[in-house]
């Protein structure tokens, strides 16, 4: 089964070397890692997803935990949650195909990136399912090139997912 875990770590220097070699060390295969910066800039996210049983899962919460610079971890899989990747499809087109395939990028509410004579670039938004009907829907032309970001995810509802507060500016007095 695949577990999607959102994990809040300290924005510094080794940290995601710290995370990889965790996973790697213990024989965890990771499926999908995206890390980006929150309201904070010293706290960043990272969407991990990886595969296995309930007991993997218990194994992998526990050794986040115990790395100094992780904040928190939320397994979000058991939940209603958000999640998007990003996919960029480069295929030949000529004078028959090019607007087959514009009309499926269009379909899929897709955008074309980059136009040239003899190739299409497209840039693809959604969830797993959508991302891999599209690459499907792409394989009947010649793919020349093809790059996905992972997976990005957030707990669906109104409650706060690590959200971090933005640095408050504080206006020190300057006397003359």
């Amino acid at each position: 089964m695949k577990h999607t875990i959102s994990v809040q770590v300290e924005n510094k220097f080794g940290v995601l070397a710290r995370i990889a070699g965790m996973f790697s060390g213990r024989g965890f295969n990771i499926d999908s890692l995206t890390v980006g910066p929150t309201l904070d800039p010293n706290i960043s996210m990272m969407t991990i997803v990886v595969r296995g049983d309930d007991r993997t899962l218990e194994q992998v919460d526990k050794q986040l935990n115990r790395l100094v610079n992780v904040i928190q971890v939320e397994d979000l899989t058991g939940s209603e949650f958000i999640n998007r990747e990003l996919v960029l499809v480069k295929v030949v087109v000529d004078a028959r195909n090019r607007t087959e395939v514009v009309q499926i990028a269009d379909l899929f509410k897709g955008n074309i990136v980059d136009v040239q004579p003899t190739a299409i670039t497209i840039e693809i938004t959604g969830n797993e399912d959508k991302v891999e009907s599209f690459i499907a829907l792409m394989q009947q032309y010649e793919i020349l090139a093809l790059t996905r970001t992972g997976k990005i995810a957030v707990a669906k509802g109104a409650g706060a997912q690590h959200v971090a507060s933005p640095p408050i500016p504080v206006k020190i007095p300057v006397h003359v």
